[in-house]
């Protein structure tokens, strides 16, 4: 049974707390003084090709605070953060805490479904390989990480989609809902379909790391007493794996993986980009171009709470359920 001290969990709690609040004002305002000294013009770039009056851009940036100072701009976007309001999307017209709110959950299910893949293929990797070590097998799994370490995931995502949509025509080549149809009338089965090639370039970003660390981790266990005599008392290899190895890496592989939200994330604006999915990552590319600054600030301050999130969960399953961690902390 886990025992937890709750005025050490509380002190644990209240400083993660105080650092988020750091975090996000210091990542808020240099996030904003970044997007100001954007030499992207918001009004035009909103405009396009659309020839206006002097008099109709002027309203226009009027509307948009565009003709104020930048200490003007902080301190006015700050008090309607105080407000509990991330402000209204310019491009979208409608409050970004409802944009957020739309991209993020298509967004989330995509990356739940690829952290997932990634997970477990790159957990079962690794143990292959480590308990392969220096045989055929091993060479070509650590090969194939080499490979994917180096590869940028945009690239993959073209690849995947020239031949798995274009060439062999097996999934579509974009979008997650089919065209002319609308989202409230597609089918489970039809978004799943669209979602498995996403999904699964997604999850090529983080197998490859998550597999190395495991095979390291189960190569260094391999070397260790109790495994040496746990052969010596002639138990099978793999039984010895599973008892022994998958055991002792089982927790902090999956701290690995909590750890990996940044790349996650990262990754999903690139892999939506290709394969034209509305989430978070085409409106974050969208808020860029077109100098939303209420919608890219407010994406920004989500995307860094959730590796936080990441980060959170990974320091308590290290902390809290690694009962050799625990038991450390308790002496």
């Amino acid at each position: 049974m886990i025992k937890i001290n709750t005025k050490k969990l509380a002190k644990f709690f209240g400083y993660k707390l105080i650092r988020l609040v750091i975090l996000l004002i210091v990542i808020a305002a240099i996030s904003f003084i970044m997007i100001q000294m954007s030499p992207i013009d918001p009004v035009k770039a909103y405009l396009g090709q659309r020839i206006v009056s002097q008099e109709q851009m002027a309203i226009i940036g009027n509307y948009w605070g565009t003709n104020l100072t930048l200490g003007e701009r902080v301190l006015g976007w700050l008090q309607t953060l105080a407000t509990g309001s991330m402000g209204f999307s310019l491009i979208y017209r409608v409050p970004v805490t409802e944009v957020i709110m739309q991209k993020f959950t298509a967004s989330f299910i995509l990356m739940a479904v690829s952290w997932i893949i990634s997970g477990i293929v790159g957990f079962g990797l690794g143990i292959l390989a480590g308990a392969k070590e220096g045989t055929l097998i091993d060479k070509a799994i650590k090969t194939y990480c080499y490979i994917l370490q180096s590869t940028p995931t945009f690239w993959i995502g073209l690849v995947f989609l020239m031949v798995f949509s274009v060439y062999l025509g097996w999934f579509p080549i974009g979008l997650s809902v089919p065209i002319g149809q609308l989202s409230d009338t597609v089918t489970f089965w039809q978004w799943l379909y669209r979602l498995i090639l996403p999904a699964i370039t997604l999850s090529v970003v983080g197998i490859a790391s998550l597999t190395m660390y495991t095979r390291d981790k189960l190569i260094s266990i391999k070397k260790s007493d109790y495994f040496l005599f746990a052969q010596a008392r002639g138990e099978s290899f793999w039984g010895i794996i599973k008892n022994h190895g998958v055991r002792n890496i089982l927790i902090p592989a999956i701290t690995i993986q909590f750890m990996s939200f940044n790349e996650l994330f990262g990754g999903t604006i690139l892999v939506e980009q290709v394969f034209a999915y509305p989430g978070i990552g085409q409106a974050t590319v969208a808020a860029g171009l077109r100098s939303d600054v209420p919608l890219l600030l407010g994406i920004v301050l989500i995307s860094a709470t959730f590796v936080f999130l990441g980060n959170l969960i990974a320091d308590i399953i290290y902390k809290y359920v690694d009962p050799r961690i625990r038991g450390e902390d308790d002496e």
